[in-house]
């Protein structure tokens, strides 16, 4: 794929053909540039098979507008659209309909209000709103969808890691197991969820973040291949890398010749005035040789050197290994506390591709249109209650109880503020029956989620948040859930709710449509 082919691939044509399809029959209809509103949400968290998430952590905000800004139909996309043929051999758009959008097909009339990246999100609650020209917002739907479903996705794999490693450092390094570029994403959204550093040189670079890493087992094979030894390859790493030297010692055998060679490495380097990092496990019962690890380093004088565990990690394996060290560790006169600190995890497919949970169920709906000067709701009702629509203009309000922990989270229509409601009356978003209340006395804060991102008047110089505030803002949003939503498995649920003058909305609609 030429440049040329590449920025067609990865343009405004990133989208699919019914989008445009769409977006013609608009045209034709006279209602392109009819105000719209759409939703993003999504109606599922993640769920492994043995163990599921209970809430989720946003993330790809930043990088989809980059594209919005630079997406836009040129003359390589004209072209390339005037030329398909539908099986009568007939253009499949027509003329006019490409003059339009020679002047007219790019982003900048699309409003969004969104939830920052690194912010904690849940089921129905949109995390973006799109308002603009109902064409152009119906053209947007692939690429955002594409941009934030896969990056919250990852984003809420690497928080849940993050978790359950109790503080300990988390590294990021599954570029080889990914799909595609897709690499690059999933790094900064594992960076944004929790990961403290990624092995991704270059999105390293582009985030201005050191990358970090080890070394593979093929340095210690090519040394035995050229009738050398283990030893040998431990001494030439470390002579280039004297001031981080971090050894794997598992390629011939951990205890009999991996520690061992790597203590006398470190000898050496302390004789010349150089501390050594530690080591790293990456096949085995990777509990065991951590007490293990620990007593040989521990009697060598070297207490404070790390251990970096590897080998298709996940937060539950994470889980089973902590456990196990706290339970075997005083059989051996260990301090499994003291082991636990000097642990490091260096997690890669399970997180780059999010394990069992390949996918994101997020999606972009229609919920309003502007008729006459005023804003109509729009829904769409489904067999199954979970995907009929929440219609109409939202706001969403997250609800913190006594402790400060945050116990719901509360869409009304935008003239309502529940801050002026006192006792509050919750509606579950799909059984129609259930609803749960509030008293105000209960509530410590309600916080209003969304963010205004785009105003729709050309405008791209958008304050993004950095990595440390994004990071940040996901360990206070995590540290306000109560410890049942963050359970590994069978997390207890969060809620979701309704004000009582959204649901009657939904009601009436679904009888009229009826």
């Amino acid at each position: 794929m030429n440049s040329s082919e590449k920025r067609l691939a990865e343009g405004i044509l990133f989208t699919d053909h019914y989008q445009l399809t769409m977006a013609q029959v608009y045209f034709k209809m006279g209602l392109h540039e009819t105000p719209a509103l759409f939703e993003h949400f999504f109606r599922d968290y993640p769920d492994y098979g043995i163990h599921q998430a209970g809430y989720c952590v946003n993330a790809g905000l930043e990088w989809l507008l980059d594209w919005m800004e630079n997406a836009k139909f040129g003359d390589e996309e004209l072209s390339y659209l005037r030329a398909l043929k539908n099986g009568n051999g007939k253009a499949v758009f027509a003329d006019d309909f490409l003059s339009w959008l020679e002047h007219n097909g790019n982003f900048s009339k699309i409003k969004l209000r969104s939830i920052a990246e690194g912010r904690v999100v849940h089921p129905y609650a949109p995390i973006n709103i799109v308002e603009g020209p109902l064409a152009m917002a119906q053209i947007l739907e692939t690429a955002l969808l594409n941009h934030v479903n896969f990056q919250t996705l990852i984003a809420t794999k690497a928080s849940r890691i993050r978790e359950t490693c109790q503080g300990q450092l988390v590294l990021e390094f599954g570029a080889r197991r990914a799909q595609h570029f897709a690499a690059n994403a999933g790094a900064r959204a594992a960076l944004i969820g929790g990961a403290d550093f990624t092995s991704n040189c270059g999105i390293s670079y582009v985030l201005g973040m050191p990358p970090k890493g080890t070394h593979a087992h093929s340095l210690v094979q090519l040394y035995i291949a050229m009738g050398k030894g283990e030893l040998d390859a431990f001494r030439a790493y470390a002579e280039v890398y004297p001031s981080e030297c971090l050894l794997l010692v598992d390629t011939i055998d951990t205890i009999e010749s991996g520690i061992p060679n790597a203590i006398t490495v470190f000898d050496e380097l302390r004789a010349k005035g150089f501390e050594p990092i530690g080591i790293r496990l990456d096949s085995g019962d990777l509990a065991y040789l951590s007490i293990k690890a620990a007593m040989m380093l521990d009697e060598a004088g070297y207490p404070n050197s790390s251990i970096t565990l590897s080998n298709n990690l996940d937060e539950l394996t994470i889980w089973q290994i902590i456990s196990q060290i706290q339970l075997e560790a005083p059989r051996y006169g260990m301090d499994a506390v003291s082991i636990l600190k000097r642990l490091a995890f260096g997690v890669g497919t399970k997180m780059i591709t999010s394990g069992n949970a390949s996918a994101l169920n997020g999606v972009y709906k229609l919920v309003g249109i502007q008729c006459d000067g005023e804003w109509k709701p729009a829904i769409k009702i489904s067999e199954s209650a979970e995907k009929t629509l929440i219609p109409g203009r939202k706001l969403v309000w997250r609800i913190y109880d006594q402790r400060g922990k945050a116990t719901a989270d509360l869409m009304t229509l935008d003239d309502e503020d529940p801050r002026t409601m006192g006792d509050l009356e919750l509606y579950h978003p799909t059984s129609f029956g259930k609803k749960r209340k509030i008293r105000a006395e209960e509530i410590s804060k309600i916080e209003l989620l969304h963010e205004e991102v785009l105003r729709g008047d050309g405008n791209w110089d958008v304050n993004h948040p950095t990595m440390e505030e994004m990071r940040g803002k996901r360990s206070e949003d995590v540290g306000f859930l109560h410890l049942g939503v963050k359970r590994l498995m069978h997390p207890h649920i969060y809620h979701v709710s309704l004000s009582e003058k959204l649901m009657r909305l939904k009601l009436e609609l679904i009888e009229n449509a009826q």
